[in-house]
C-alpha cells in the first residue's frame, strides 16, 4: 500500500494532557481533521494520506491511545469529555470551519460536537459510524452498577505505574493478536500497532490506557440520540462498508432520516474500509468536501 512520505508528527497541548497525531500536506491549504475509532490510532489514516493532495490533513490520537496522553488517574474516559477535547483543540488553533472525516467511535464524538457547534465544522464524513449507542432509560440505574462495579475492578487492578497488560514477545506477535480479533490485514494491523505499542525490559506491551475497556456507566436514551442527530445542519456524509458494523447498517434507517443534510454511500469492505480501499474511500470524501 503507498505511504506518504511527507508526513510530520504532531502534537497540541490541551492544558492538563497533550494530544499527538500525524499531519501532512501545506499549512496553507483547507484543513481536514480525521478522528479514528475505539482503540486505534491515527494511524488508521495513513493508507489515505497520499490521496489527499491539495489538503493539510491532520489525524490526532485521542487521549489514552496512540501516543497521545492518559487522562489523569482521577479522570476517566466519558464520552462527553471527548468532545470537550475537540473544543480546546479549535480554540487553542483558533479554527474556524473545518471539513471532519470521523471513523466508528470518533464518529460519535464528531457527530455530538458538530451539533453543539455548528460553526466550528463545514462537513462531516462518517466511516463505519452513524448516531450513537444508546439505551433503554429503564436500564440507567444497572448501567451505572456495571459502570461503577467496572472501575472498581479496574482501580484495584492497577499497580502504581499501571494495569497489568498482555505481553508480547515480539511486534509480530501483538499484530498477530490484533489481526485475530479484527477485520485488518497483518499490514493494516502493523501500522495501528507500531504507533499503539511500547517496548519494556519483558517484551512488548499495548500503550492504550486500560481504563477504555471499563463499561460505561451511562447510555443516552434513544430520545437524546435522536435529538444530538435532528440538531446537525451541517452536510453529512456516511461511508460505510457491506460487511462493517450490522449497527451501522441498522442505524441508517434509524438515523439517517433525521438528518438535516445528509447522503450515504456503501463500498465493498468491512469495518476498517478505509484502511482497505483507501484510494476509493478518500476519492469519495474529496468529491463530497468539494
Amino acid at each position: 500500500m503507498p505511504i506518504v512520505d511527507n508526513v510530520e508528527e504532531v502534537s497540541f497541548n490541551l492544558g492538563d494532557l497533550t494530544l499527538t497525531g500525524l499531519a501532512c500536506g501545506d499549512k496553507n491549504d483547507e484543513l481536514v481533521l480525521c478522528l479514528h475509532g475505539w482503540l486505534d490510532n491515527a494511524a488508521s489514516f495513513l493508507p489515505m494520506l497520499p490521496y489527499f493532495k491539495g489538503k493539510r490533513v491532520i489525524a490526532i490520537d485521542w487521549p489514552g491511545h496512540g501516543l497521545s496522553s492518559h487522562r489523569s488517574t482521577d479522570a476517566h474516559y466519558h464520552f462527553i469529555d471527548y468532545v470537550y477535547d475537540l473544543l480546546l483543540l479549535w480554540e487553542i488553533n483558533n479554527w474556524q470551519k473545518v471539513d471532519i472525516v470521523a471513523h466508528s467511535m470518533g464518529g460519535m464524538i464528531s457527530s455530538a460536537f458538530s451539533a453543539a457547534f455548528p460553526e466550528k465544522v463545514k462537513s462531516l464524513t462518517l466511516l463505519d459510524s452513524i448516531g450513537f449507542i444508546s439505551g433503554e432509560a429503564e436500564e440507567a440505574t444497572e448501567n451505572l452498577r456495571k459502570g461503577m462495579l467496572s472501575r472498581l475492578k479496574c482501580n484495584r487492578q492497577i499497580s502504581p505505574s499501571a494495569k497489568k497488560k498482555k505481553l508480547h514477545p515480539s511486534v509480530d506477535s501483538a499484530i498477530n493478536a490484533r489481526v485475530q480479533v479484527s477485520d485488518l490485514k497483518f499490514q493494516q494491523a502493523k501500522l495501528l500497532v507500531e504507533r499503539g505499542i511500547i517496548e519494556d525490559d519483558s517484551g512488548f506491551i499495548w500503550r492504550t490506557d486500560s481504563r477504555l475497556r471499563n463499561t460505561s456507566p451511562y447510555r443516552l436514551t434513544l430520545a437524546q440520540a435522536k435529538q444530538f442527530i435532528e440538531d446537525i445542519t451541517i452536510p453529512v456524509q456516511l461511508i460505510y462498508g457491506d460487511k462493517g458494523l450490522s449497527f451501522v447498517q441498522s442505524g441508517l434507517k434509524e438515523f439517517g432520516p433525521l438528518f438535516d443534510n445528509f447522503i450515504s454511500y456503501k463500498l465493498i469492505g468491512g469495518h476498517h474500509f478505509h484502511m482497505e480501499a483507501p484510494e476509493l474511500t478518500s476519492r469519495q470524501i474529496l468529491e463530497f468536501i468539494g
